[in-house]
């Protein structure tokens, strides 16, 4: 089956509109992209910025009558906005693939530091006495690819963790979590608000032969007060910073944490959460993310 995909440029202000448009013309899926590679990451709290040249996609079933449909919206444009130019409509059919079957075939075995091996489920360990990590991110966030995943993977790599407990504070696919457990440590938790990333990291730890009460997953409101040795966060910049004292009160004296999911100007506002709690260290810094790790200072 082919697909119909229709493509143009507004401004952000007119976005909502056509989008309201397209979906009543039938569109399956509407995608919002920028037009200018100006990427926006982390929003501030309670706005959905669009940038200034926003390119606006549909997608059809390929059934559609295109040129009655461009027609149509046109048409709805000139008396909308009839002092604005009409937008160039450019339509496109597309030929079914099989999307999945690309993306596995994109993914690949991915090396983290010295001894750690990340492997898609579908692939064969290229060091089979390496450490291992078999994944299948399902739904959830997770794979390695990204510079905050592979931050803190490298970071679990080069730690001492034989007999340690540690918590993955936003688990997604349970991938830090499970790398931990398999790079020594004797206990590990995972903590996440999403049910499909609680799913796939209670899968994931199936996958690599790990007990189920060696990491047990739970929503935020539902996991037992806990203190680990090691703490793991990669979530956003704004959340760690709400969270400080949360996360500060889950790490032993002497534990080590571990943040990344920050932009390069976010670092030292989230550092600065923190610092009444940890000795921090040096920020690395991977294609402009952010990784901050500290030791937790004597308690009072």
């Amino acid at each position: 089956m082919s697909w119909l995909q229709l493509k143009t440029l507004v401004r952000p202000e007119q976005a909502s509109t056509l989008e309201d448009w397209l979906l009543e013309a039938g569109a399956c899926a509407i995608t919002l992209t920028d037009a200018e590679d100006n990427p926006v990451f982390e929003p501030i709290r309670g706005t959905t910025p669009l940038w200034q040249a926003t390119c606006i996609t549909g997608l059809y079933d390929g059934q559609e009558d295109a040129h009655a449909m461009q027609t149509q919206l046109l048409q709805r444009w000139q008396q909308e906005f009839p002092e604005e130019p009409a937008p160039v409509l450019h339509l496109e059919i597309l030929e079914e693939k099989d999307w999945i079957r690309e993306w596995m075939d994109s993914f690949t075995p991915l090396q983290m530091g010295e001894r750690l091996w990340v492997v898609p489920s579908w692939h064969q360990p290229p060091q089979p006495q390496a450490v291992n990590l078999m994944l299948d991110p399902g739904l959830a966030f997770g794979t390695g690819t990204h510079p905050t995943t592979a931050l803190c993977l490298a970071w679990l790599d080069a730690q001492p963790l034989e007999g340690r407990s540690l918590l993955d504070f936003g688990c997604g696919s349970g991938i830090l979590g499970i790398a931990g457990l398999l790079l020594g440590a004797q206990q590990a938790w995972g903590v996440d608000i999403d049910p499909q990333a609680l799913q796939a990291s209670a899968q994931n730890a199936e996958r690599n032969g790990l007990a189920k009460d060696a990491f047990p997953v739970y929503y935020p409101d539902t996991c037992p007060p806990l203190q680990v040795d090691v703490l793991v966060a990669n979530i956003l910049a704004g959340p760690l910073i709400d969270l400080a004292p949360t996360l500060a009160e889950k790490v032993k004296a002497g534990g080590h944490l571990a943040l990344s999911g920050i932009l390069s100007h976010q670092a030292e506002e989230v550092a600065a959460a923190y610092r009444p709690w940890f000795a921090l260290e040096a920020f690395q810094e991977k294609d402009g993310w952010i990784r901050i790790t500290g030791q937790r200072l004597p308690q009072p």
